[in-house]
């Protein structure tokens, strides 16, 4: 499938559960639209990680739309942002 998904809200360890639930079908999609995202923590990068592994699993590239300011400088804290494939 190809398209767009939209993560909103919290990308946190408390919200985490919830959104790895979905993972099969946030996967899926060539570009997930972060710029809803209010807040993330380490647990949330982890998501955005295996989001992106997940994709890659299945030969595609996910693109990481709109993420804000604080997604890309945790990023950036941990080494990722090469990884995560950010497009702002």
């Amino acid at each position: 499938m190809a398209g767009a998904a939209v993560l909103e809200g919290e990308l946190s360890f408390a919200r985490v559960p919830q959104w790895l639930a979905q993972a099969a079908a946030l996967s899926a999609n060539d570009t997930l639209d972060l710029s809803r995202v209010t807040r993330a923590d380490s647990a949330g990068l982890a998501l955005l990680l295996e989001l992106t592994r997940r994709a890659k699993a299945r030969g595609a590239v996910l693109k990481l739309q709109g993420a804000p300011d604080q997604v890309i400088d945790l990023a950036r804290f941990f080494g990722l942002q090469a990884i995560l494939g950010f497009d702002r």
